[in-house]
C-alpha cells in the first residue's frame, strides 16, 4: 500500500482543531502501524469492514485499499468535515456521524458477514467489546488496536483471567499480533498499544441456554476479587457460604480457589450446576 501518511497537525490546524481529551483521541497516522492492523484484519476483496471513531481517516483509506466496502462511525461531529474531505477519492468508503455503542453494529452493514477494525479511545475498550459480542449477527472478526495492558488482560489464561477476557473468550479466540508504540500516534498517550485480533467462534464455547447463568456466576465470582469462591459468589448470589461451598464442590472446583484461577470449562460446570439446583 503506497500511500503518504496523513500530516496530523496540519490537518487539526486547517480545520481549526485538537484532539479532545475527553473522547480520548489520539489519532495514528504512521505507515507502518496501519498497515500492521490492515495485515492483521486479514481483509480479502469482497469483505465489508465496520471502522469504528475514525477520527481524522488515516486507518480509513488503508481500509477502503482493501475491502468492498468500508463504513465508519464517528462520534465527534467537528470531525466530519476533515473526514469528508479525506475520504473524498474513496467511493467505497460511508461516514456515519453517531455514537456506536447507541446503535446495533451489524445493522449499519450490507451484510451479515462483516469485519471490525478500528483504533478505539481507551476508555470505552470494554464497553465497545461487549457491544460488539452482544450483537446478532456477530462480526467475523475484531481487530482493535487498543491499551497495551488490556490486550494482555483479555489474551490471559487460568491463573491471571478477568471478567473481560471471559467475555471475550466465550465468543472468540484473542491474539495480540504486535505492539504499537506510543510515539506512533499524535498526542501520545502515556502507554503503549496493542493491535488486538479475536478470530470469532461459529457459535459461543457455552451453549447458548447457560450463557446467561454462566456470566451471573463469572460476575458473581469476580464481584469481590480478593476473596476466595464461595465467598464472593455467596455475596453477589446471596447464597448461604455453606450452600455455596456445596455449589462448588459438586462442580469439582475447591471453594478456596479465587476467580481468575478459573477455566472457561469450570465456569460452564459451575454454571450448569446451579441450574441443576434451581429448578
Amino acid at each position: 500500500m503506497n500511500l503518504e501518511p496523513l500530516n496530523t497537525t496540519a490537518l487539526l490546524r486547517e480545520h481549526g482543531l485538537r484532539a479532545d481529551k475527553s473522547l480520548g483521541q489520539n489519532f495514528l497516522s504512521d505507515r507502518a502501524s496501519l498497515e500492521k492492523i490492515v495485515h492483521a484484519a486479514q481483509i480479502q476483496p469482497d469483505d465489508v469492514v465496520l471502522e469504528i471513531g475514525p477520527g481524522l481517516g488515516s486507518l480509513t483509506r488503508y481500509l477502503a485499499l482493501s475491502a468492498k466496502t468500508v463504513t465508519t462511525v464517528e462520534l465527534d461531529r467537528d470531525l466530519i468535515p476533515v473526514l469528508q474531505a479525506v475520504l473524498a477519492p474513496y467511493p467505497n468508503t460511508r461516514i456515519i456521524e453517531g455514537d456506536i455503542l447507541k446503535v446495533s453494529p451489524a445493522q449499519l452493514m450490507d451484510s451479515a458477514d462483516y469485519l471490525v477494525v478500528a483504533n478505539v479511545p481507551y476508555y470505552i475498550t470494554s464497553a465497545i467489546f461487549r457491544h460488539l459480542l452482544e450483537t446478532s449477527p456477530r462480526p467475523r472478526r475484531i481487530v482493535l488496536t487498543i491499551q497495551k495492558e488490556v490486550a494482555e488482560r483479555i489474551c490471559a489464561e487460568p491463573g491471571e483471567m478477568s471478567l473481560l477476557a471471559l467475555s471475550v473468550q466465550v465468543y472468540g479466540q484473542p491474539k495480540i499480533t504486535d505492539i504499537l508504540p506510543a510515539e506512533a500516534f499524535f498526542p501520545a498517550p502515556k502507554v503503549d498499544s496493542a493491535i488486538l485480533r479475536v478470530d470469532m467462534y461459529p457459535e459461543s464455547i457455552i451453549p447458548a441456554p447457560l450463557l446467561n447463568t454462566f456470566f451471573l456466576m463469572a460476575k458473581a465470582g469476580f464481584s469481590q476479587k480478593r476473596k476466595t469462591l464461595r465467598n464472593s459468589i455467596s455475596a453477589g448470589l446471596r447464597m448461604s457460604p455453606s450452600d455455596t461451598g456445596q455449589l462448588l464442590e459438586s462442580a469439582g472446583i475447591d471453594p478456596m480457589r479465587r476467580a481468575e484461577t478459573l477455566s472457561l470449562a469450570e465456569w460452564q460446570t459451575l454454571a450448569a450446576q446451579y441450574e441443576m439446583r434451581n429448578r
